[in-house]
Parts: structure tokens; C-alpha cells; sequence
């Protein structure tokens, strides 16, 4: 839902494997290579070429665009590079990590390109848009990195930082099977210490027409439950209080390694520590209408935040089917109705397209009437933006000003009504975990997810406290810390600070500890 403190992520965090080399290992490695003059010249065979200049020491500035998922890409690029002795700051290289859902958040990649490159800056870009289309004529010779080589970040970079135009798009697979990504245990800096975004899968099984992630991400391929299991496990020992799951569709999780989201979601629980939450994240409705009963009792679950968002896009069968969305409104409606009666108070959010191609008067007025009808909390709302490439931007188009004038009507809608007033003077008990941007408040979230800014006492961060609500606003709650309640400590381990290097447990050292980059770096001058 709208959060007071969501952003853009522009910072990052980091975690290395027994398996990975030390700082120290990797610089001693570069006096042995033999340096190879081949530069300005794409290497797309996936061999990269060492030149004498030693990266490493440069400083790095990276800009994540779009979801969770995304975010959580970003991360782990940012701790591997600040893992390899990168400084992530204000720099003369740009890692620029981009989304390619709407056409705005490309326009603002694109524009920070040529930014980057009027300043002279050395560019690497990543994420959906460059894996999607690498040979647009703005990404020409700059360096790539394909969401599934985020492990191969350090090794792209240092190429740039030496001239080298570098473009791995490739695929992970083992067996002939498409992995779900790169390992889960890289070294990582989180966005916030509190929170882990876990990716539990990539890809989805869908063909939805106006979908441009899907050229990016591709088919369904998850990642194995243990493997979710021990990430969650680690995070849990650096601190975290709260995991977020994520993914392109997370009710498809599992189907195509013999598994499903229930299945996870009850491994997972087991290892939330009390106080601590899970929040589940997007799930398209086809997925999820076999896991109802399942999904509902895990929805219950004290650790578990009652909330789910399942996107409708629209109310008419009609357009859902020239979306190829799979489900008819009838589907989306059961999954809606079954929860609210199972899961008492449960926040569901949603999405909706207004002005997709073909859409008619008729068609919008049935999705206004859904949202009469259900008065959504937390409720999305996208213009129709035709993504190259797409079957949608074939289509015959609605007008601009129909499209606009229909976003118009459906947002004063929205906000009409204010589905939080009945809990004025209710006692809940919240986690808080985030600022609000204005720096006035500390954000925590009640047991359906609804933000509640709360008195900024720094006893008050990374704890459940307990809160009498005395306001309610569109997108909030207000709460009064109750007098003579003691905060609880979720957290099994001190969180990280903000930008830390996390996850380095060095096995060989015989350190089983959390270092920071500063400890490490010392520990092997010695």
C-alpha cells in the first residue's frame, strides 16, 4: 500500500559465502593476471578482459527504478561492489538499474543516461529495460548487466571503469533447467536493516498483452525452498524484524519445480522469530483460487501480515481477455470474498488499468462499480501506456483524453471514501521499521499492513509497541504509544547499521560473525 516513507532505492547492502574470495584474495589474484589491451570493444562471448588499471577503489553511485523485486537486485549488486572495495557514493561511475513497466519510469532511465554521459561519467546499466531490449540506440555502447548475471556485477564494473564496453544477457541453468537467479547468499546492503526483500522466483506463466517485464524476466523459474529458508535464516541473525517476499507473481511460486507457495510460506513461519513479520507479496488471481483455504490460514498467522495484493487490472471479462489475463472478474471476486469472510480485517490491495485498448464506456463503468462495491484501501491506478514490442500497443488505441479523463474519475473515487476511520480508538500492536519521508514520524504497520505513523523515539525502531489510534487519514493511521507498554524486541541479533556490509561469515578465518567492510579489510592486512 502507499507508504509515507517508499522510495526509490539509491543505497544498498552486502553479504559474502565461505566460497567467495576476500578483498584481500582478490587483489593478491590480480598480480598474476597479464594484462590484455583490447579496449573499446564489446565483449558479448561472456569473457571478460583484464586490463592493468586495478579497479576497486572508484566510487560508485547506482539508482534502482521500479519493484520490489528490482530493489532487492539492486541490493545485492550494491553489497557485492561494496564487498570488491567500491565506495557507494557520489561518483564518476553511474549504475543506473532500470524498470520497464511504464513508459515514465523508462523516460527517467533514459534521461539519467544522458545525463551520466554530459558529465562524462562512466555508465553501467541493468535491470528490465537493457535485458528486454539491449539494442536500443540509447543503451549503444554502454556496459550491461542482465538480471540474471547481478553475481557478475563487480566483474562488468571493473570493465567499465577500464574503458570496456561489457553485455551480459545470459541465462542461469542447471541441468537444462532456468534457475531462478543468482545465488541468494551475495553479499547485499539493504535499503533498511529492518527489512529483507527476498525474491522467492522470477519470471511468471503469463502472456499478458500489455507486459514488457515478461521480454526481461521470462518464463517461471523459482527458487528451491531450502534455499529461501536458510536466506530468511541468515537475515534473521543480521537483525531483520521483517521479510518482504517478492516476485513477478508469487501465487505461481513452485509450479514449475514440483512445489507451491503454501508449501513455503509454512517452512517460512517456522523461522520468524516472535514479534518479527513475513508480507507476502503480488499474486495473480489464476495461482491463487487453488490455495484459498491454505493461503487464509497463513494470512491468521500472528507473524503473517494479513494482506495480500492481487491485481484486477479491470472489471470487464471482455478486456481481461484481450489482456490475456487469464481469470474472468467472477475469479477475482472469489478470491476477494473468501478472504474477507476467513481472514477477518484482511487488506487487500489491487490494481487497475484505466483505458487499455478497446476499453469502452461500459467496460470502465463495471471496474468503477468494483471498486464502489469493495472500497479498496489500497488501490493502484495506471493511464494505459503502449509498451514497444507489446501486442497492446498494436491494438487500436483509446484516446489521451478519454484515458486521462477516466484515471481522473476513478482517482476521485478512490478517494471519496476513508476506509480507516472505524479504528479510531482502537489498541493495536505495530512493528516499526521506517521513517516518513518528512522526518516527523517513525512508520510501523499494524497486523493487515496499514501504515501508523508513530512518535519518532529511537527505543521505538525495530520493535512491536503497543498504540492507542487517535487519527485516520486516507493513507494512515496515527497512534499513541501506550503509557506503561514496553517495547518488544523481535530482532535475535543487533540490526546492521544503515549501509553496512552484511553476511560476511568467514568460515576459513574462522570468524562465525557478522563483519563489517572495515573489519574485514583490517582483519586481512594482518
Amino acid at each position: 500500500m502507499p507508504s509515507a516513507c517508499d522510495s526509490l532505492i539509491d543505497d544498498i547492502e552486502d553479504m559474502v559465502s565461505s566460497s567467495d574470495p576476500t578483498p584481500h584474495e582478490r587483489q593478491s589474484a590480480r598480480k598474476s593476471i597479464i594484462p590484455r589491451s583490447r579496449r573499446k570493444k564489446e565483449l558479448n562471448n561472456e569473457e571478460l578482459q583484464v586490463d592493468s588499471l586495478i579497479p576497486g577503489t572508484q566510487k560508485i553511485w547506482m539508482k534502482t527504478w521500479g519493484c520490489s523485486h528490482n530493489n532487492s537486485d539492486g541490493e545485492y549488486m550494491a553489497g557485492q561492489l561494496a564487498a570488491s572495495g567500491y565506495k557507494m557514493t557520489e561518483a564518476d561511475v553511474w549504475l543506473l538499474n532500470s524498470c520497464t513497466v511504464k513508459n515514465p519510469a523508462e523516460d527517467h532511465f533514459r534521461n539519467s543516461i544522458k545525463k551520466a554521459t554530459e558529465q562524462q561519467k562512466k555508465v553501467v546499466v541493468a535491470g528490465c529495460v537493457p535485458q528486454a531490449q539491449p539494442r536500443m540506440e540509447y543503451l549503444k555502447g554502454l556496459s550491461i548487466i542482465g538480471v540474471q548475471q547481478i553475481d557478475r556485477v563487480v566483474e562488468v564494473v571493473d570493465e567499465a571503469v577500464k574503458g570496456h564496453s561489457v553485455r551480459l544477457l545470459g541465462q542461469k541453468k542447471d541441468g537444462g533447467r532456468r534457475l531462478g537467479g543468482a545465488r541468494l547468499d551475495l553479499p547485499k546492503i539493504r535499503k533498511n536493516p529492518l527489512i529483507e526483500i527476498i525474491s522467492i522466483n522470477t519470471g511468471c506463466l503469463n502472456a499478458c498483452t500489455y507486459c514488457k517485464t515478461k521480454h526481461a524476466r521470462g518464463d517461471l523459474a523459482s527458487y528451491p525452498i531450502e534455499e529461501l529458508v536458510e536466506r530468511a535464516r541468515q537475515s534473521f541473525q543480521e537483525g531483520v524484524c521483517e521479510i518482504w517476499l517478492t516476485s513477478e507473481d508469487t501465487g505461481a511460486y513452485g509450479r514449475d519445480i514440483g512445489t507451491d507457495l503454501p508449501k513455503l510460506l509454512w517452512r517460512l513461519v517456522e523461522e520468524i522469530p516472535e514479534g518479527a513479520m513475513l508480507r507476502l507479496g503480488m499474486t495473480n488471481p489464476p495461482y491463487i483460487l487453488e490455495h484459498l483455504e491454505e493461503m487464509a490460514k497463513i494470512l491468521n498467522h500472528p507473524r503473517v501480515y494479513a494482506f495480500l495484493h492481487v491485481p484486477v487490472q479491470s472489471a470487464s471479462d471482455s478486456v481481461l481477455m484481450d489482456m490475456k489475463r487469464e481469470y474472468c472478474i467472477d475469479d477475482f471476486k472469489r478470491v476477494v470474498d473468501f478472504l474477507k469472510q476467513r481472514v477477518p480485517g484482511v487488506t487487500i490491495a489491487t490494481d487497475i488499468i484505466c483505458g487499455f485498448p478497446g476499453e469502452t464506456d461500459e467496460d470502465f463503468q463495471e471496474t468503477v462499480d468494483l471498486v464502489k462495491c469493495y472500497r479498496f484501501p489500497s488501490l493502484f491506478i495506471n493511464q494505459f501506456y503502449p509498451r514497444p514490442g507489446t501486442p497492446a500497443a498494436k491494438m487500436e488505441q483509446v484516446a489521451a483524453h478519454v484515458k486521462k479523463q477516466r484515471t481522473k474519475e476513478l482517482s476521485q473515487l478512490f478517494h471519496s471514501y476513508n476506509p480507516y476511520d472505524h479504528e479510531v480508538g482502537e489498541r493495536q500492536h505495530v512493528l516499526v521499521t521506517e521513517e516518513s519521508f518528512d522526518g516527523q514520524y517513525y512508520v510501523a504497520h499494524n497486523k493487515f499492513y496499514e501504515q501508523v505513523l508513530v512518535p519518532k523515539r529511537v527505543e521505538f525502531k525495530g520493535k512491536m509497541i503497543e498504540v492507542d489510534i487517535y487519527e485516520a487519514g486516507k493513507h494512515f493511521l496515527k497512534g499513541q504509544p501506550v503509557e506503561h507498554s514496553k517495547p518488544f524486541t523481535p530482532s535475535i541479533a543487533a540490526p546492521l547499521q544503515k549501509g553496512e556490509v552484511s553476511g560476511l561469515i568467514i568460515q576459513k578465518l574462522g570468524l562465525e560473525t557478522v563483519l563489517s567492510l572495515q573489519q574485514l579489510e583490517a582483519h586481512c592486512k594482518k
